[in-house]
């Protein structure tokens, strides 16, 4: 098989899917990959290392995508990508359907197959591709919100952790899942007064057992969530529903209950977001203000740290693109459920419920289109 990585051009986007390592692992495995050129720079890697571990490197994005089988990327295809995909081409990275119609609309028109990170599922439940990103994006939440509280950023000029004499911050926290633990970590760990809703108890329980005293969970319901915001210093979105779009859990009439110069990061922005006034912004302009609230709504939040993101995304997304180039993404998907989990679009039909559940559009299940 032919594989294809070609440079990320979403705004500020500095990741590249695969390592020089992997491109060695693929090449072992008889497989030919294909380099786009400058691909890694952003993540300190050169292609001299692609070419070292056997990669060819490829001047344009067109000879990429024209002459591979399958495509590795970071980011969902962009407008000018779509129209570069082909029929029967895997496209393996995170797509984050649910948010963007425009996206799905354009790749059920390429009847290509979209492998979409966030959807892979293991048995137990787990999300092993979006875990390691949800890691970086829960740690930095609480990075990117406390440099927002600042007063040059338009924040209430408050210290996270306070000091001797003088209280620190609040930060709420919705959701418990692996951004949410991730972001509860570092705030608690800065010396914020820390409070997690969830709506699952036995989570609730993991949580109070393994972090810090200076960390509460608490039942996510309208009062809780309405008692809490009011409070907030630092409010981070870490709400996810596999494939789904975020529910709003903080409308635009609460938004008035929030204090002068507080901070919202929405993590689930890939999503929809959790919060009703939020709207993806980019590294080039993170925030936004409204009713005198700091919005942060960074898209690709991890893309900012992308040497760190690089390494832990491909850490978890490589075994897989061997096992989809190695077998087919057909006999992938029939030996592996995580395969089978990721598949969201299939010539040209919507596999994925929860997507199709979003936009009202048609649902293929796959067991329709793959025999088992």
């Amino acid at each position: 098989m032919i594989i294809g990585v070609p440079k990320e051009i979403k705004n500020h986007e500095y990741r590249v899917s695969l390592l020089p390592v992997g491109a060695e692992m693929l090449r072992k495995q008889r497989h030919r990959v294909l380099v786009q050129k400058g691909a890694g720079s952003g993540s300190g890697i050169s292609d001299a290392e692609y070419r070292a571990a056997g990669a060819t490197i490829v001047s344009s994005a067109k000879d990429i995508f024209r002459r591979s089988d399958m495509i590795i990327k970071v980011k969902e295809p962009q407008p000018v990508e779509i129209k570069m995909i082909r029929k029967d081409q895997i496209v393996f990275t995170y797509f984050h359907f649910a948010a963007n119609r425009s996206l799905t609309d354009g790749m059920l028109r390429t009847k290509a197959v979209s492998i979409a990170y966030e959807t892979m599922e293991e048995k137990d439940g787990t999300l092993p591709l979006l875990t390691p990103m949800s890691e970086v994006a829960g740690r930095m939440a609480v990075q990117e919100g406390a440099k927002y509280l600042e007063r040059p950023m338009e924040g209430r000029g408050i210290l996270l952790g306070g000091v001797p004499g003088v209280e620190p911050a609040n930060v709420v926290i919705l959701g418990g899942g692996i951004v949410g633990i991730n972001s509860a970590k570092m705030a608690a760990g800065l010396g914020a007064k820390v409070t997690i809703l969830d709506i699952d108890l036995e989570r609730m329980r993991y949580l109070d057992d393994v972090l810090p005293a200076n960390v509460a969970t608490l039942m996510s319901n309208s009062e809780n969530i309405s008692k809490m915001i009011a409070e907030a210093d630092l409010l981070i979105g870490a709400v996810l529903i596999k494939g789904a779009k975020a529910p709003r859990l903080v409308t635009k009439g609460m938004l008035r209950m929030m204090k002068n110069g507080s901070v919202i990061v929405d993590v689930a922005v890939d999503q929809g977001g959790c919060i009703e006034t939020i709207k993806p912004t980019t590294h080039t302009k993170p925030t936004y203000i409204i009713n005198g609230v700091v919005h942060y709504a960074v898209a690709n939040m991890p893309g900012a740290v992308a040497r760190t993101s690089t390494y832990a995304l491909t850490n978890a997304t490589l075994p897989y693109a061997i096992e989809i180039a190695n077998k087919g993404y057909v006999k992938a998907a029939r030996k592996s459920k995580v395969v089978w989990t990721g598949i969201n679009t299939l010539e040209g039909k919507l596999t994925d419920d929860a997507v199709a559940r979003a936009f009202r559009m048609k649902y293929t299940p796959l067991e329709t289109m793959i025999r088992r």
